[in-house]
C-alpha cells in the first residue's frame, strides 16, 4: 500500500512541530519535519525536500518570527514571495493543507483561505488579538457545521486546547456573511451542551465574530483553525480525563488512550488514500 507524506513545517519560532508530527503518524502519514529554509532554498545547498514528494502540508502552531509585524504575517511573506508557485501547483494537484493556530494566521494572510470562487491570493479575513486583552491557554468546545472540509467528516462535536494571544477571526459583515452563506465556517465555538457560544467568554476565548474558530476553501481540501488538534492526541492530555477514565470504569468501559484530535488527522490520511494514491 502506498504512504501517505505529510510535510510539518518548522523554524523560526514554529514550536508544534513534533506534537503535530507524532500525531501524523498515530494517524497513519508517514511524516517529516522540514525547516523553512530547506524548503526555500534547498537547491542551493542540495535539497532533500520538494513538496511535489507530499500528500499533505501543515502550517503548524506557535510564534513564527516572533509574531512580529503581526502573527503569521513574515511567515506568509517568505513563503509567498519565495514559493507561491509551488503552494499553487500543490493545490492545482489536488493536495491537502491544514493551518492550525499560527498556520491559520499564516493561510489567511497568504490569501488560501477562504479562497471564495477560486481566488487564493486576496486577503479576506484577519485573525487579531484577543478581545480578552491576554494570551489564551484553555481548552474549548467546538461544534462541527455542515461543510465540504475533509478533514471534520463524522465529527459532530470535539474538545480541543486552545495557545494563542491573537485568535479573534475578523471581517467585513459581508464577507463574514459569505462564509455562512458559502457553508465554509467549519468550526463554532459552542459551550459543553453544544449551543453555540454567541460570544461568551470563556466559551468563545477570543471575542472571534460569529463564534468561529475554523473556516476552509470551497472545495474543503484547505482547513485553518485556531484550537489545537494536535494537542489532543491521547487520552491524558484533556485535564478531565481521570473523571473521564472513572465514568466509563463504572460502567464497564475503558478510556481509549488516543485523543480526540487525531481524527482530524485520520480524515485527510483518508482522503489522500481514497483520492490521491
Amino acid at each position: 500500500m502506498k504512504t501517505v507524506k505529510a510535510l510539518i513545517l518548522t523554524g523560526y519560532g514554529i514550536n508544534c512541530d513534533y506534537e503535530t508530527d507524532h500525531a501524523l503518524k498515530i494517524a497513519g502519514a508517514e511524516s517529516d519535519r522540514v525547516h523553512v529554509n530547506e524548503l526555500i532554498k534547498g537547491d542551493e545547498f542540495g535539497r532533500r525536500s520538494s513538496l511535489t514528494d507530499y500528500h499533505l502540508l501543515v502550517f503548524d502552531g506557535g510564534f513564527s518570527w516572533g509574531d512580529d509585524h503581526g502573527a503569521g504575517v513574515i511567515l506568509a511573506n517568505r513563503l509567498k514571495y519565495n514559493i507561491g508557485d509551488q503552494i499553487e501547483q500543490f493545490l492545482k494537484d489536488g493536495k491537502l493543507i491544514i493551518g492550525i493556530c499560527n498556520g491559520f494566521q499564516v493561510l489567511v494572510n497568504l490569501g488560501l483561505l477562504p479562497g471564495f470562487d477560486g481566488d487564493y491570493t486576496s486577503r479576506k479575513v484577519a485573525l487579531t488579538f484577543n478581545d480578552c486583552g491576554n494570551f489564551r491557554d484553555d481548552w474549548v468546545c467546538l461544534k462541527t457545521l455542515d461543510t465540504p472540509c475533509v478533514f471534520t467528516r463524522g465529527i459532530e462535536q470535539i474538545e480541543l486546547p486552545v495557545r494563542h494571544g491573537e485568535g479573534k477571526i475578523f471581517a467585513e459583515e459581508a464577507v463574514i456573511k459569505q462564509l455562512f452563506d458559502k457553508k465554509l465556517v467549519v468550526f463554532q465555538y459552542a459551550t459543553p451542551e453544544g449551543e453555540i457560544a454567541e460570544g461568551r467568554f470563556p466559551f468563545n476565548p477570543n471575542g472571534s465574530l460569529r463564534d468561529i474558530a475554523g473556516i476552509c476553501d470551497p472545495t474543503g481540501r484547505i482547513l485553518g483553525l485556531m484550537p489545537h488538534p494536535e494537542g489532543y492526541n491521547h487520552a491524558t492530555n484533556h485535564p478531565d480525563w481521570t473523571r473521564k477514565k472513572e465514568e466509563l470504569r463504572r460502567k464497564g468501559r475503558s478510556l481509549s488512550e488516543e485523543g480526540l484530535g487525531i481524527e482530524i488527522f485520520r480524515n485527510g490520511v483518508r482522503y489522500v488514500k481514497g483520492t490521491l494514491l
